[in-house]
């Protein structure tokens, strides 16, 4: 099976796309001084913690082809350990890396390897997946550069909008350290929907 038609394939397709559907985008204010210092401050303590891991369902599509899956992400500093499975097929695809070198799994013919894991996932799949900032924003931070933010009426981040990207947070853990629970980002005819089941400390 090529690495597009597993992509296709994967057996849990239309799962997080009803989920969303469901989910309607928080009211948005403006950013103020003190969200902004609050923001700052999440953002520290992210950077205070830069091991975690991830397990949710993920739905991606680019060009009207898409597909989803299960998703389990480990982050350890800068180098990632992403897999995606459909347990229905067996099918598997796991990405590896870190900040020059990416390394897709999964896919006829061998491994493929490259400095840029979103290049590599573009050339390989056409897909178009901005891992190096989804690790920013899928916990709730802006990735490095600037960014527009907006917030939502508990005071968390509702949209950032960077790289060209548009992330909307649907959803936060409840407690003192919230985190998402579901984030949808979008540019032009792509989108990478997320649904967190679980957050951990690896």
């Amino acid at each position: 099976m090529t690495a597009f038609r597993f992509l296709r394939c994967l057996a849990l397709a239309g799962l997080v796309t009803a989920l969303a559907a469901c989910v309607p985008a928080p009211v948005r204010t403006s950013a103020d001084a003190s969200l902004l210092a609050a923001q700052a401050a999440h953002e520290a303590a992210l950077a205070a913690e830069p091991d975690w891991r991830l397990q949710g369902r993920l739905a991606v599509s680019a060009g009207g082809d898409g597909g989803s899956g299960r998703i389990d992400w480990l982050q350890r500093g800068d180098s990632y350990d992403i897999k995606l499975s459909a347990p229905v097929t067996r099918a598997s695809w796991r990405l590896l890396g870190g900040p020059d070198q990416a390394r897709l799994e999964g896919l006829d013919g061998g491994p493929l390897a490259g400095p840029d894991a979103r290049r590599l996932l573009v050339e390989a799949t056409g897909w178009d997946i901005p891992v190096q900032a989804l690790a920013y924003w899928v916990r709730g931070g802006r990735a490095p550069g600037q960014a527009h933010i907006e917030f939502g009426p508990d005071g968390l981040p509702a949209l950032i909008v960077q790289q060209g990207w548009s992330v909307e947070y649907r959803g936060w853990t409840p407690g003192p350290a919230p985190r998402p629970k579901r984030v949808f980002a979008t540019r032009q005819d792509a989108s990478v929907r997320l649904a967190v089941d679980a957050w951990e400390a690896p």
